[in-house]
């Protein structure tokens, strides 16, 4: 079993942690395939800014990731980040695979990342109860430009809102 670097959290908090955190991290890494579809696929006028912009946002869903994931390896759990668990484990609605419409994909991205943000509170008041002000603050972090993310892509279409 992996070491647990985070010895101050009694055992329940911390296998608890683990889950809330590979839970949130299902959920970013599926947020983030999904940014990078509408990326690949989106058409209409204001293209090329939303296309850049969308890079920005799954890169910063990977760092998201990537800081939870490190996490959950700190407390001595395993990260659990495959395709195959987080077609199974994510919380968000699937993607649609048939749209090219820019207003189409800034709807359906902003109505996820407000889904997320609402786990990622869920995460934070999760953690607070645990004692675990670390994990809280790491989700603040991933929430707070979760946020900013949302607002950026939803300030691109009137239908957004």
């Amino acid at each position: 079993m992996p070491q647990n670097f985070v010895p101050f959290l009694k055992e329940n908090a911390r296998k608890d942690m683990i889950e809330e955190l590979n839970a949130r991290l299902a959920d970013t890494i599926d947020l983030a395939n999904a940014v990078k579809q509408a990326h690949w696929n989106l058409k209409g006028t204001g293209f090329i800014g939303v296309h850049e912009l969308l890079d920005d946002v799954a890169e910063h869903l990977r760092e998201g990731s990537d800081l939870m994931a490190e996490r959950v390896v700190m407390m001595g759990g395993l990260a659990q980040g495959t395709s195959q668990t987080v077609a199974t484990k994510s919380t968000l609605k699937a993607y649609p695979t048939d749209i090219i419409d820019l207003s189409e994909h800034v709807a359906q991205l902003v109505d996820r990342f407000n889904t997320y943000t609402v786990t990622l509170r869920k995460g934070i008041e999760a953690a607070d109860e645990a004692g675990d002000e670390d994990t809280a603050d790491l989700f603040t972090e991933v929430s707070r430009t979760a946020e900013k993310d949302a607002w950026f892509i939803g300030s691109n279409s009137a239908k957004a809102a």
